[in-house]
C-alpha cells in the first residue's frame, strides 16, 4: 500500500458551474474526493490546503506549499505526492516547487479545464493519471512534473499555450516526457535535474516587462519610484531590445539591479549574437543576464528565488545557465 498526499489548492478542479447562470465559481472542497477513494494499493491523504483559483495564487503561497510537502515527507511515509491546481498559474507553482523542493519522491500538478459538472469534464481523469505517475516507481528523482490530458511534462518546460482547449499544457521544443494510459505509465526519457535552491522567504520585489516595437524607456523610468530588486525583460527575438530602451537599463544596472533576458518567442533561447546598438551581444556587454530557455513567468520566479540567496552578478549567471 503507497501513501501519497493529495493537496487541493483550488482551482477549476475543484468548481462547479452553475446551471442556471453559467458562472464557474469555488466551492469548500474537491468535488473530486468522492470519486478516487477505493484506488487499489494506494493511501489517499487528503489535504485542503488552499482554496483559491489560480489568479490568487502568490510566490507566499507556494512558499507555503513547498514547506508542506517538505514537513510531510519527514513526518509521513509517503510515496509520492499530488497537487490540484488552477491552470492559469499552474505552470508557475510547478516551476517554483521544482527549484526549491528538496525531496526524492515524485511530485505532480494537475488540473482541469472544465469544471467538474460540465460535459466532458476533464478533472476526475487527469486526477487519476496524476495519482498513477505519482505512485510510480519510474518517477523518483525526475523533479516536478505536471500530468495533463494523458501526458507528462517537466515543470521547467510546460506551459499553457490555449485558453480553453483541455490539450492547453505543452512543452515547445521538448514536449512531454512520457504518457499515461489505462494500464501504464510510460517515460521516454530522462528530464536533467539540477538540485534545489534554498529560499526560506520571499521578501524581493522582481517584476516583469515585455518588449514591443519602438518601446522606449518610460516604464524603465517609471520604476525608478519603486523598490525594484530585480527585472526580467521579454525580449525580441535572439535577444535584442529597441535602442531607445537602453538609457533606462543603464540606469538600473549602475544601481546594481540585476535584468535578466528571455525571449517573448515560444521556441529558442536567448543568445549574444546581433552587435547593433539593443542587439544581444550589446546587451551582454552592458550586463544583462542571459536565461537559458525559460519564459518570463517563470525567469520572474527564478530570479526572486535566487536574490534570496545572493546579489552577485556571477553567481546568478550561473543560476540562469541552466
Amino acid at each position: 500500500m503507497q501513501n501519497i498526499l493529495l493537496i487541493h489548492t483550488g482551482g477549476t478542479i475543484s468548481m462547479e458551474e452553475d446551471k442556471n447562470t453559467g458562472e464557474v465559481k469555488p466551492g469548500e472542497s474537491n468535488l473530486l474526493v468522492k470519486h478516487i477513494n477505493g484506488i487499489p494499493n494506494i493511501n489517499l491523504i487528503s489535504l485542503e490546503l488552499l482554496h483559491l483559483p489560480s489568479p490568487h495564487i502568490t510566490p507566499n503561497d507556494m512558499l507555503k506549499i513547498k514547506e508542506t510537502i517538505e514537513e510531510k515527507v519527514k513526518s509521513d511515509q509517503l510515496e509520492g505526492v499530488v497537487i490540484t491546481h488552477g491552470t492559469d498559474t499552474l505552470e508557475e507553482t510547478a516551476y517554483f516547487l521544482d527549484l526549491t523542493l528538496d525531496v526524492d519522491i515524485p511530485v505532480v500538478l494537475t488540473g482541469a479545464m472544465r469544471s467538474s459538472n460540465e460535459l466532458g469534464s476533464d478533472g476526475l481523469y487527469n486526477l487519476l493519471s496524476a495519482i498513477k505517475v505519482a505512485s510510480a516507481k519510474e518517477a523518483k528523482k525526475m523533479g516536478v512534473l505536471v500530468v495533463m490530458n494523458d501526458e507528462i511534462h517537466t515543470a521547467k518546460n510546460c506551459t499553457k499555450t490555449h485558453t480553453s482547449n483541455v490539450a492547453t499544457f505543452q512543452s515547445p521544443q521538448y514536449g512531454p516526457i512520457g504518457f499515461v494510459n489505462k494500464n501504464a505509465v510510460v517515460f521516454h526519457h530522462n528530464p536533467f535535474v539540477t538540485s534545489s535552491l534554498p529560499v526560506k522567504s520571499l521578501n524581493k520585489n522582481v517584476l516583469l516587462l515585455k518588449a514591443f516595437a519602438g518601446m522606449d524607456d518610460s516604464i524603465l523610468s517609471a520604476l525608478e519610484n519603486i523598490q525594484l530588486d530585480g527585472l526580467v525583460i521579454e525580449a525580441l527575438g535572439q535577444g535584442n531590445l529597441p535602442p531607445k530602451m537602453l538609457p533606462g537599463i543603464k540606469k538600473l544596472i549602475n544601481k546594481g539591479i540585476p535584468v535578466v533576458l528571455v525571449s517573448r518567442c515560444f521556441n529558442g533561447i536567448v543568445q549574444d549574437i546581433y552587435g547593433y546598438e539593443g542587439g544581444g551581444r550589446h546587451l551582454k556587454e552592458l550586463g544583462l543576464i542571459f536565461s537559458n530557455g525559460l519564459n518570463g513567468q517563470k525567469a520572474r520566479l527564478k530570479l526572486m528565488i535566487a536574490l534570496e540567496s545572493t546579489t552577485e552578478f556571477e553567481k546568478l549567471e550561473t543560476i540562469f545557465s541552466y
